[in-house]
């Protein structure tokens, strides 16, 4: 499909009463779990989600064993989303970035664009030099959350287009995360929590006006 016939699926109007439909869900209805071809979609959006030098500083697990939910609550401050809500995602992001993870995507582009490796070497330099020789190199795990940050922004969008409720979550202690997910010495961190199903009826902060600043306040034309 060409983008204008994907573009007329969706108008401008119909883009921002989604987004005025989403709000940080509280209380999830337990009972209802999103359908697979909708989760499918929302993971391939994950994917698809744009990185600086496309480096995909980042892994999103998915926590779908009951068991190790609730063990996860407690260190989520005792937040019901964790449990009830029909998918839950930890992003994690690296903790420092090498020459073999540059070297891993260089061979990914050669083989996806079918373009000889060294043609990259350009490229390459380019990234070893601000990210693992450059002075970034001090901030690559800052650097990587950041990115992590862009893909949780890309998700709780396209949930809000497909009728999908998210609550995003910082209200978690990482340390604990990072111990029962395993995470200690995978190179990876977790940053941020995202959960996903469908609002309660019971759930109050549904009915709430959002609450933004104008438009004037947060744009300026320079």
């Amino acid at each position: 499909m060409k983008l204008n016939q994907i573009m007329n699926n969706l108008n401008p109007q119909q883009l921002l009463e989604a987004l005025q439909w989403r709000y940080a869900t509280k209380v999830f209805d337990a009972t209802q779990k999103i359908p697979d071809d909708v989760w499918q979609t929302l993971k391939s959006a994950l994917v698809l989600t744009p990185s600086s030098y496309g480096l995909q500083p980042y892994k999103f697990l998915v926590i779908d064993s009951p068991a190790r939910r609730a063990e996860l609550l407690p260190h989520s401050w005792n937040q019901r989303q964790v449990v009830d809500a029909s998918h839950f995602i930890v992003f994690a992001a690296q903790t420092k970035v090498t020459e073999a993870h540059v070297d891993k995507l260089i061979h990914h582009t050669s083989h996806a664009r079918q373009i000889p490796a060294d043609s990259l070497s350009s490229y390459r330099g380019v990234m070893v030099g601000d990210l693992i020789n450059g002075p970034r190199a001090k901030i690559a795990r800052e650097w990587a959350t950041r990115q992590t940050y862009i893909a949780l922004g890309n998700l709780m969008t396209c949930a809000a287009v497909l009728g999908v409720d998210a609550c995003p979550m910082e209200g978690f202690v990482p340390a604990e995360y990072d111990r029962v997910l395993g995470l200690n010495g995978s190179g990876y961190a977790s940053v941020v929590c995202c959960a996903l199903g469908y609002r309660s009826a019971n759930d109050k902060y549904a009915a709430l006006a959002k609450v933004r600043y104008e438009a004037s306040d947060l744009v300026s034309v320079v």
